[in-house]
């Protein structure tokens, strides 16, 4: 392990990490996302009900994603921790296809449960869905 390895970056607010994770484009893996996906949650504290909704977050981004990946390539996943929110950026690549349909159900999950969706694509045959959650201050009464 080196140096560099060993500490966390730090910014102004706090924990600053991230996280690669790239997967075949086939949803039997989708598992080991969502599992990444709470551990990485649970470490800026999120609630059990953030986590939850992150989770559902992300594998619904991934499914709408995996309708258009390319057979036999791979889904790249990005995770960033900064502070009290979390980004977390799924991308494939696609046959000609570069933005999700808006209008979808899924969708309007994605948006229900993130407080930020977009979606984004470096070309044609590329898309990429970002989700962005912050850690909720309010505690229950």
């Amino acid at each position: 392990m080196t140096e560099e390895t060993e500490t966390p970056a730090v910014d102004l607010t706090g924990i600053r990490d991230a996280v690669s994770v790239r997967l075949p484009a086939v949803s039997a893996y989708l598992s080991v996302l969502r599992t990444a996906t709470a551990g990485l949650a649970a470490r800026l504290d999120f609630t059990l009900d953030q986590i939850e909704d992150l989770r559902i977050a992300v594998d619904e981004a991934c499914a709408m994603l995996l309708r258009h990946a390319v057979p036999g390539t791979d889904l790249l996943a990005e995770f960033e921790l900064t502070g009290q929110e979390m980004t977390v950026r799924v991308e494939v690549n696609t046959l000609g296809v570069s933005s999700p349909n808006r209008e979808d159900f899924a969708w309007m999950v994605l948006t229900a449960l993130a407080d930020d969706v977009d979606a984004t694509s470096e070309h044609a045959d590329h898309m990429a869905i970002v989700l962005r959650k912050r850690r909720s201050t309010a505690r229950p009464a």
